[in-house]
């Protein structure tokens, strides 16, 4: 399991029309072979920057996979008028992290597994 990490670049005035294209083309992306999950979250400082992170199968689910497939072709022609520079993708691993060191049992939480964490993934 890995995690694609897309940092989108919104024109300000276009932060609205952003989303809604996002909702319009987010299929393309659910159906791909290895797709496993998604969030799209808003910047607080700057609000004009989103995070798209996608859990994938593998690293060749999402590249070449998806990123050679007309639906991304397509996913992406949606979403490019709004972008106000090039966006930067980049993949993590699936890891566990330490949460905090006050109580063992709860130190550390997997991304993918962690049961609070589900409900934010589409």
């Amino acid at each position: 399991m890995i995690y694609e990490i897309a940092l989108l670049p919104v024109h300000k005035e276009r932060i609205e029309m952003f989303r809604h294209a996002f909702a319009e083309v987010a299929p393309l992306l659910t159906r791909a072979k290895g797709y496993g999950g998604h969030f799209l979250a808003q910047g607080i400082e700057p609000p004009q920057q989103f995070n798209l992170i996608v859990r994938w199968a593998s690293l060749e689910d999402h590249t070449p996979g998806f990123e050679e497939s007309e639906d991304h072709r397509l996913f992406m022609r949606g979403l490019e008028e709004y972008f106000s520079e090039e966006p930067r993708v980049y993949h993590i691993q699936e890891a566990a992290f330490s949460a905090g060191e006050h109580d063992e049992s709860n130190s550390t939480v997997s991304l993918g597994n962690a049961g609070a964490s589900r409900d934010l993934w589409f």
